[in-house]
């Protein structure tokens, strides 16, 4: 898109990769997992922890941003950055998720969205246009195509129908695309669960001048088998110099098992939506700390865990946090989920630069099996 916003290729590991997705604020290493910042915050985090947890990106959103505090009093304020101290790269989404999300609140046509504030009532209006400049007056490194994301299982007739809305959209969202030095646009694939609407939508997008492309409308219903055969299917389509992005997703083993089919960028709420319901993801699988058999148990989650949060403290006294609702509870366990997912990430590019990723998915996933308890 710009001179300076490019993929550096490091190494392959079958149809794995890693590399730098370079930016002018920074480059992105990949594999790499975007903690979800929706309203300027990754909640239950100080920006300075997500950093050192080691996220080089973090990721914003245009409607929630747009409502509430509004794009233009960000702007003004020194943009998204400076308003939440994050110095890295920045991804904004389009908004195109909520109109699957707030289905019942929108209102869809050729020209864009209607939305009905989920806050105060109050409307408004989110075209291809509107949404490129909402993302600029943010601020954002990586600015993404609105789309429209269907929830699945949808009809073939319904999925065809919003894949092809979505390419129009994709070119005009294109054409209003403030190409700045450093950043880039990404666009969308979508095609729900059918090859050959998946093929297509790749396809054509592929052709297009965008910095990089996403997999979009997955992770919304479908069976994980469905999400990777649409993953390979894409795959073939995607020019091998751009970065990879897979939209939503996801849990630790939905992650590992997309970067073995190519994918080079993630996000998903799971790990802080998790922490804050008592939930904690660990080399040894899930442990939920709700459970009473950890009410008197003086172990810590994880005692060889670089997380303070996860060496540190007893699975008795989180137990006690998440029965009692306090907030330390919650950031606590956000702490340490995001530590593992950032962790896992680490240990995915150091496997593929090595060549040696079956080993680690397979010492990974017997890791899991091995399990905690819950």
């Amino acid at each position: 898109m710009t001179a300076d916003f490019h993929y550096e290729h490091l190494g392959q590991d079958g149809a794995a990769r890693t590399g730098l997705v370079h930016t002018g604020r920074g480059a992105i290493r990949t594999p790499a997992f975007m903690p979800v910042g929706t309203a300027g915050t990754v909640k239950a985090m100080y920006m300075g922890q997500v950093r050192e947890l080691g996220a080089d990106i973090v990721l914003g959103n245009t409607y929630h941003l747009m409502v509430r505090p509004g794009a233009e009093r960000v702007a003004e304020l020194g943009g998204l950055h400076k308003f939440s101290t994050w110095s890295g790269p920045m991804l904004t989404d389009s908004g195109g998720f909520q109109v699957m999300s707030l289905a019942k609140l929108r209102k869809l046509d050729e020209r864009g969205v209607t939305f009905q504030s989920h806050i105060d009532g109050s409307k408004h209006a989110l075209t291809p246009e509107r949404s490129m400049e909402i993302q600029a007056l943010l601020g954002s490194d990586i600015q993404m195509q609105l789309d429209e994301c269907v929830r699945l299982p949808a009809s073939d007739s319904e999925v065809e129908r919003a894949m092809l809305l979505s390419l129009r959209w994709a070119e005009r969202s294109l054409k209003a695309f403030d190409a700045r030095p450093g950043r880039a646009c990404f666009g969308i694939v979508q095609g729900g669960t059918v090859a050959a609407l998946r093929a297509e939508s790749a396809r054509q997008l592929a052709a297009l001048p965008f910095g990089g492309i996403a997999i979009g409308g997955l992770a919304v219903g479908e069976p994980q088998a469905d999400m990777l055969a649409a993953i390979e299917t894409v795959e073939p389509h995607l020019p091998a110099g751009k970065p990879r992005y897979l939209m939503g997703v996801g849990t630790p083993d939905d992650i590992v098992e997309a970067v073995r089919r190519g994918v080079d960028m993630f996000d998903c709420v799971m790990p802080t939506r998790a922490g804050r319901h008592g939930q904690a993801f660990t080399r040894f699988g899930k442990v939920n700390l709700r459970n009473a058999r950890h009410a008197a148990d003086p172990r810590p989650i994880d005692e060889a865990s670089d997380c303070p949060a996860a060496r540190d403290y007893s699975r008795a006294y989180l137990h006690h946090l998440v029965k009692s609702d306090e907030i330390l509870g919650m950031m606590l366990l956000t702490w340490v989920n995001l530590s593992y997912y950032q962790t896992l990430m680490a240990g995915l590019r150091s496997a593929i630069a090595a060549r040696r990723l079956d080993d680690f998915v397979a010492e990974t996933k017997a890791g899991w099996a091995a399990g905690l308890g819950e």
